[in-house]
């Protein structure tokens, strides 16, 4: 087995990665920022590439011996920009967070003034919230979501920023069911002469497979991490006009980062290799369509959906009329074998730790091969345990029914064993 090596040096360590298949094999995982990389991409980040240190770009390193490296950069930059349609691609990003942080560092200096949406209306930390070093080193304006409908304010987004002239402008969530309009974004950024950035971490699997309008003809700057829809490693990547080439690749290195991880380069390359055929666009219509289907079946159950559904991957509910916590909601699916999150819901009373509601996704699930009439069981399920959270006998007997049925549907890149 491909783990021989780990089961000798570190039996103990072998087996806990072991279990982790198991658990990911056996249980529903409905978390929207996880899936599931190939066997292809999980190969490329245990490659030999991790033994290079490679600072600098290519054709332009402070190490020799980058001859082969080099050559892996250019292959995963030039996919990206022909996934994307982009202008310019760095692919060298540690993660998401890391990537944002480059925008700040390539258009602003400290204390300038920036806009997000609001982590509690499900905005990103990294979008200037006051706890992320985006809100600690910049004045942070927020805009959020109508209270009626729980769509992004766009008028008020505008009159935010023809008051504030922030420098910057970003836009997307991870906590938002809706499509982003990116236009209306680009046209505001532009009437008060703010960089706009565009983050689509959720959704760059949608937006590669065409299920989501893109952002790349509006902004300035799109990030993204390479993982969740986009079912690469855990990685970043930005994508931007050729006039901020430069900026942004003087801000990821030397400004933020060393070298970059080659061997998640080299998994990032196959992931958008992969994200470039047919059926990855088969997959990322069928995550809306899933999504959508789950959605009916809640609201057929009396389940309220933050702004009522969605057009995306995410699901959030808010439970507050099933007099059931987030958070005692999220530990009873997870004992019953559905994996998901605790999260809170625009406008909500509850504290950010023990919220209102719960957050899915069927990024995971659509990898699986798993379509709409398994997500009406799936509702079904989470019905059940929602109902009596705190049945442990249920749990146990709802999880063996998902083990059972998630036989059916081989998890990617994990070995039959």
């Amino acid at each position: 087995m491909h783990n021989e090596p780990l089961r000798t040096v570190d039996p103990e360590l072998h087996e806990l990665v072991l279990a982790e298949e198991r658990l990911q094999a056996q249980k529903i995982r409905l978390i929207p920022s996880e899936n599931y990389a190939s066997a292809a991409v999980i190969e490329a980040t245990g490659t030999v590439l991790t033994n290079k240190y490679s600072e600098g770009y290519p054709g332009r390193r402070y190490y020799e011996g980058q001859q082969i490296i080099d050559q892996v950069e250019v292959l995963a930059r030039d996919r990206a920009k022909a996934l994307f349609g982009a202008e310019a691609a760095n692919v060298q990003p540690y993660s998401g967070s890391p990537a944002n942080l480059a925008v700040y560092f390539a258009f602003c200096k400290p204390g300038d003034t920036v806009m997000g949406m609001a982590l509690p209306h499900g905005g990103h930390l990294t979008h200037g919230w006051n706890v992320s070093i985006t809100g600690a080193f910049f004045k942070s304006v927020q805009y959020q979501v109508r209270k009626e409908d729980h769509r992004i304010d766009y008028d008020q987004v505008r009159e935010l920023a023809r008051e504030h002239r922030p420098k910057l402008i970003f836009a997307g969530a991870t906590a938002y069911p809706r499509i982003i309009d990116f236009a209306r974004f680009a046209e505001i950024a532009k009437e008060v002469g703010a960089i706009f950035a565009a983050d689509i971490a959720h959704i760059a699997g949608l937006v590669a497979g065409g299920a989501h309008p893109s952002p790349v003809p509006h902004a300035d700057v799109v990030t993204t991490t390479t993982h969740k829809t986009l079912r690469g490693p855990r990685g970043g990547m930005i994508l931007c006009k050729k006039d901020h080439r430069k900026a942004i690749n003087n801000a990821v290195f030397p400004g933020l980062q060393g070298g970059p991880h080659n061997h998640t380069t080299a998994a990032i390359a196959v992931a958008l290799k992969e994200a470039a055929t047919p059926a990855f666009k088969e997959y990322a219509a069928q995550i809306v369509a899933n999504a959508k289907a789950l959605a009916a079946a809640l609201i057929e159950r009396g389940y309220d959906l933050v702004s009522g559904g969605t057009e995306n991957h995410l699901i959030l509910i808010d439970l507050t009329k099933k007099n059931v916590p987030g958070k005692v909601a999220a530990q009873a699916l997870d004992a019953a074998g559905m994996v998901c999150n605790y999260n809170t819901v625009p406008f909500d009373p509850r504290k950010p730790m023990d919220p209102s509601g719960i957050r899915l996704g069927t990024p995971a699930i659509t990898s699986r091969g798993m379509k709409e009439p398994e997500m009406v069981k799936l509702a079904a399920w989470m019905d059940r345990i929602i109902s009596k959270p705190e049945d442990a006998e249920l749990q146990a007997k709802v999880a063996a029914e998902i083990a059972e049925h998630c036989k059916a549907f081989p998890a990617p890149g994990i070995p039959i064993r």
